[in-house]
Formats: structure tokens, sequence, C-alpha cells
């Protein structure tokens, strides 16, 4: 006996309608899975993250040097030990005690003496007693003419520098150009015959000066 079949049973009307549900299922799953693959590699590109770590930079500590080393000790003296037979050198002992007869001898220290200094030129220059007009008078009565010099007929000027003190004494009297003829020799001798002078003052203070004189010798 034949079995029937249900007409709502028969499955070769639907065989289209199912395999149109395998094509569009497969067709689903092949894009999704291409999907996903793209989506996996873009998700790796896009979220890997590269970092480059730095090192951390480690500074040192101060470090105290260390101290200096100790200096050497000092040399200690070698003591030098002597057998009692051997003979040792007397040492002289010197007699430092004063005694009457003992002779000192004393040294005496020079005092330095500062050299006083000597002007040339100051606010008030020394001067002769009573001006010029007397030291002319003087000089035309002390000068005698030498001998020598009238034999000769020698005349002219014997400049004579000297020293005038603070006391106004003179001294170190010299001729700086003579003319011989024994004139220069009368010359210093008047000079050095002088009396005392007014001292030259420089600041109200008297002062030594060294003063120039021309002293005249004139055949008549």
């Amino acid at each position: 006996m034949e079995a029937k079949k249900s007409p709502e049973a028969d499955l070769e009307k639907r065989k289209g309608s199912f395999m149109l549900i395998g094509l569009l299922t497969a067709l689903a799953v092949t894009l999704v899975g291409f999907e996903w693959t793209t989506f996996e590699k873009r998700n790796d590109e896009m979220g890997q993250l590269e970092m480059d770590f730095l090192e951390e930079e480690v500074i040192p500590a101060s470090i105290t040097p260390p101290p200096p080393p100790p200096p050497p000790p000092a040399p200690t003296t070698v003591l030098e030990i002597v057998d009692d037979e051997e003979e040792v050198e007397e040492v002289e002992m010197v007699d430092t005690e004063i005694k009457e007869d003992t002779k000192v001898e004393i040294i005496k220290r020079e005092e330095v003496v500062e050299e006083e200094q000597i002007f040339t030129i100051v606010e008030d220059m020394p001067s002769f007693p009573g001006g010029e007009a007397e030291l002319f008078k003087y000089l035309g009565k002390s000068i005698k003419y030498p001998q020598m010099a009238q034999d000769a007929s020698i005349s002219g000027v014997v400049y004579v520098t000297f020293v005038v003190g603070k006391d106004g004494k003179i001294s170190d009297a010299k001729v700086l150009r003579g003319i011989g003829g024994g004139c220069d020799e009368e010359a210093l001798r008047v000079v050095r015959a002088m009396p005392t002078w007014k001292p030259g003052k420089q600041r109200g203070k008297p002062v030594t000066v060294q003063y120039n004189l021309p002293i005249r010798f004139t055949l008549r």
C-alpha cells in the first residue's frame, strides 16, 4: 500500500525558498566574516600605542672628599747608647758668672742723623745784615787785590757758592768759577770771614739755603 503524502508536508514546493534562505545565510555569514576581519585589523592598527620609556636619570649623590692624610710624624731622635767602658770627650764648661775683673764689651750703636735739606730757592732768601748795600761795602773794604793778579793784569768775576744755615752762619764756601792769579783764594777768604746772615725762611720757618755770590775784581 502506497503511503500518501500531505500537501503541507511536501517539501518540493518549498525547495526554492530553502535554497534562497541558505544562500542569504551564507552571504550574510560571509559578509560578517569579512567585516569582522577588517575591524580586528583596524583595531590592531589604531589601538597599538608605542611608548618610549625614558630611563630615569640618576643624579649621583654628592660625595664628600676624604680628608687629607695626616702629616708624617716628626723624625724621632735616636739616642746612641754608649758603653760604660767607652771614653767620652769632655765638654768644656764656660763660666758665665760675672766677676769684678770680667771685661764687658760695650757695643755703641751709631745714631743715624738725617741729612738736613738744603734749599736753593725759598720764599724769603737769606740776606747780609743791612741788605745788599752793606754787603757791597763789606766786600769793598775787605778784599785786597792779589799782587799776582795785578802784575798779570788779571780782572773779572769770581763766582762763589756757600751755605747759609738756619742760624745764619756761613759754611761750605766753594769757587764755582774763578779767574786765577790769587783772586779765587781772596774771594773765599772774604766770604768765610763774613758776619752772621739773616737766615732764609720757608713757610715762616728758618731753613738752610745755598747762596751764590759773584765778586768782581777790577784793576784801577
